[in-house]
C-alpha cells in the first residue's frame, strides 16, 4: 500500500525577510520626547532623532497638516531609518506612503499625476457608520425542507436569546443558506447585520462549555449577550483618499485596487469626492487624518515637480511632507541652475531641516551588534572590533554588507562564532569604494571607453572619496 503523505501547511501571513531597516521599531523617544541613547534599534543621531519626535507629535494632534520636512545628511547617516521609525511610532490609523523620486519617472502616467495620487494615498478618512444589529444565543435552528424536492422553498425558525429575552424569527431561504454556510447550531452566539443580512459567529455560549468532552483549539467560549436582541452599533471604516478616487473612477470599482491598474484620475471626480468628504465632515460622519508622505532622493525630481509641491502644499487636503536628500550643491533637474541639495530655494523656504551627523565609531559598534542580532549572526569580540574600524575607514553600509558575508565563510569552515579571518577573508573578497577606485586608477587604460588621460590629475582626486 503507498505511503500516505500528509502536506505540511506553513502560515504565510508574515514574510520574514530580513531588509536594511527592518530592526527599526520606532523613533525611540521616552515620553518626554527625549531620545535614548540605544532603543527601538535607533542609535545616536540624538538631535535629528528629537526634531522627528516634535514633528510626529504635532502629526498626532493635527496641527501641522500642509507642512513639509527635510531629512539632509550624507549617504549612510540614517535619514530613511528615522522616516521608518516615524511610519513605525504613527500606529496603523495614520496613512504612511512612501516613495522614491526615481519612481514618478517610471509610471505610465504623467510626473503630477503620480505625485497628486502619492499625496492622496497619505490622506486617510475615518468613516463612521452607524448599523443596526441582532446579537442572541442560538437556543434552536428548525429547518422544514418540503417533501417534494422543487415544489417548494425551505423555510425555517431561528430562536434567539440574551439573558433579558428570547425572540423567534421566520427564515427566508437566503438566510437559511447564509446560517449553513456558517455551521450555526444551537449554542453559538451570533451578530447579524440587519442591512445585509451577514452573520457573524461571535462563539460558544459559557453556558454550553460542557456539552462535548472534545473540542477543537479554535473554539471560543463567550458570554452570552444581556439586553435587548436589537443594538445599534457604531462602525468606524479607514480609508485613504486614493482608494475613494480609485473605487469612484473605474466601472470595476473597488476590484481596480487589487489589480493596481489605477491609471489617470479625472479632476472632476477628486473635486466631487472633496466635496462629499467635506459634507461628511461637517455632519460628523467622517474625520480627516493627515498622514505623512515620505519621498527619497528628492533631488532626483525635476522643476515641474518641485512648482507642483509649491501648490499642492498650499491646498487645505495636504499631507505632511518629509523628504529626503544626501546631495550637496547641486543642479536643479530641469534647469541650468545650482541649488542647495538641488531643491529650488523657493521649496527649501518652505521647509523645517534636520540635519544628520555621521556616526561615531561607538555608535558604529552599536549599530552593528543590533544588526548582527537582526540577522541571526554570532561573532567574538574581536571581530566585532575589526568590523567596526572598517566601517570607520570604509563606510557603515559596508560594513554592514560584510556582517552576512562573514557569516557564510564561518559556516563554510565549520565554525559557530565570526571570528576575525572570517571578517578578513570577506574584506579581500569584496572591495568597498576605496579600493575599487584605487583600483580603476592602476588599471584604466584596460577599461573600455577610458577617457581620462595623465593630463587630468584633477578628476583622479575627485574620484578619491
Amino acid at each position: 500500500m503507498a505511503e500516505l503523505k500528509l502536506s505540511e501547511s506553513r502560515d504565510l501571513t508574515r514574510i520574514e525577510r530580513i531588509g536594511a531597516h527592518s530592526h527599526i521599531r520606532g523613533l525611540g523617544l521616552d515620553s518626554s520626547l527625549e531620545p535614548r541613547a540605544v532603543s527601538e534599534g535607533m542609535v545616536g543621531q540624538t538631535a535629528a532623532r528629537k526634531s522627528a519626535g516634535v514633528i510626529l507629535q504635532m502629526i498626532k494632534e493635527g496641527k501641522i497638516a500642509g507642512r513639509a520636512v527635510l531629512l539632509a545628511g550624507q549617504p549612510g547617516t540614517g535619514k530613511t531609518a528615522i522616516a521608518m521609525g516615524m511610519a513605525k511610532s504613527l500606529g496603523l490609523e495614520t496613512p504612511f506612503a512612501m516613495i522614491a523620486g526615481s519612481e514618478l519617472f517610471s509610471l505610465e502616467m504623467s510626473k503630477t499625476e503620480a505625485l497628486m495620487q502619492a499625496f492622496r494615498k497619505a490622506i486617510g478618512v475615518r468613516i463612521k457608520e452607524e448599523t443596526e444589529i441582532i446579537e442572541g444565543e442560538v437556543v434552536e435552528v428548525q429547518i422544514d425542507r418540503p417533501a417534494v424536492a422543487g415544489a417548494a422553498s425551505k423555510t425555517g425558525k431561528l430562536t434567539l436569546k440574551t439573558t433579558d429575552m428570547e425572540t423567534v424569527y421566520d427564515l427566508g431561504a437566503k438566510m437559511i443558506e447564509a446560517l449553513g454556510k456558517e455551521k450555526v447550531q444551537s449554542g453559538d452566539v451570533i451578530a447579524i447585520d440587519k442591512a445585509s443580512g451577514k452573520i457573524t459567529k461571535l462563539g460558544r455560549s459559557f453556558s454550553r462549555s460542557r456539552d462535548y468532552d472534545a473540542m477543537g483549539p479554535q473554539t471560543k467560549f463567550v458570554q452570552c449577550p444581556d439586553g435587548e436582541l436589537q443594538k445599534r452599533k457604531e462602525v468606524v471604516h479607514c480609508v485613504t483618499l486614493h482608494e475613494i478616487d480609485v473605487i469612484n473612477s473605474r466601472t470595476q470599482g473597488f476590484l481596480a485596487l487589487f489589480t493596481g491598474d489605477t491609471g489617470e484620475i479625472r479632476a472632476e471626480v477628486r473635486e466631487q469626492i472633496d466635496t462629499k468628504v467635506a459634507e461628511w465632515k461637517e455632519e460628523g460622519k467622517a474625520e480627516i487624518v493627515p498622514g505623512v508622505l515620505f519621498i527619497d532622493e528628492v533631488h532626483i525630481l525635476d522643476i515641474e515637480c518641485f512648482s507642483f509641491l509649491n501648490r499642492a502644499l498650499e491646498n487645505e487636503m495636504a499631507p505632511i511632507l518629509v523628504v529626503a536628500t544626501n546631495r550637496g550643491i547641486t543642479t536643479i533637474r530641469g534647469t541650468n541652475y545650482k541649488s542647495p541639495h538641488g531643491i529650488p530655494i523657493d521649496l527649501l523656504d518652505r521647509l523645517l531641516i534636520i540635519c544628520t551627523q555621521p556616526y561615531t565609531e561607538d555608535e558604529i559598534r552599536k549599530i552593528l551588534d543590533i544588526r548582527s542580532q537582526e540577522e541571526d549572526v554570532e561573532m567574538s569580540e574581536e571581530a566585532k572590533r575589526l568590523l567596526t574600524t572598517i566601517g570607520v575607514e570604509t563606510s557603515l553600509r559596508y560594513a554592514i554588507h560584510l556582517i552576512t558575508a562573514a557569516a557564510l565563510a564561518c559556516q563554510k569552515r565549520k565554525g559557530k562564532v565570526v571570528e576575525m579571518e572570517d571578517i578578513n577573508r570577506v574584506y579581500h573578497l569584496f572591495l568597498d569604494v576605496k579600493r575599487s577606485t584605487q583600483y580603476l586608477m592602476e588599471y584604466q587604460n584596460q577599461y573600455m571607453f577610458n577617457e581620462l588621460g595623465d593630463n587630468e590629475e584633477d578628476d583622479s582626486n575627485a574620484m578619491n572619496p
